[in-house]
């Protein structure tokens, strides 16, 4: 009987162990958002906030790859998610889609700052 408690306690702690929120998908670095590799996250004047879609998909997501969600992962604050065309998650800051720059090669770059016109670096 000792026993039995003691691995249902043991599974018990194991399972609230792996409920446990996981770490932020981003962090900030001199002023701006950027995801758990150190690279620079942008938003899309094109995406309205708060509406939960992603005005950047096809060849434009080849360019600018959504910071992708799991179906595991939680909002938080700031922080949300919405649906993208293909089904997939992608995270969002305050209801606008993030997303990475292709041509950013190194943590920090902020090649895609003002591309266009239409891309600006996230900020907290």
């Amino acid at each position: 009987m000792k026993r039995t408690l003691l691995l249902g306690g043991m599974l018990a702690a194991l399972a609230a162990a792996q409920i446990q929120a996981a770490p932020s998908p981003i962090s900030t670095r001199e002023g701006a958002l950027t995801d758990p590799a150190g690279m620079t996250l942008y938003v899309f004047a094109k995406d309205q906030p708060g509406n939960g879609r992603s005005a950047c998909n096809g060849a434009c997501a080849a360019l600018w790859p959504p910071l992708a969600a799991t179906a595991d992962d939680q909002p938080e604050g700031d922080l949300g998610l919405i649906a993208r065309d293909d089904g997939s998650l992608q995270w969002s800051w305050r209801g606008k889609p993030l997303y990475r720059f292709a041509q950013d090669l190194a943590p920090g770059e902020r090649k895609g700052d003002n591309f266009k016109q239409l891309w600006q670096v996230a900020r907290p």
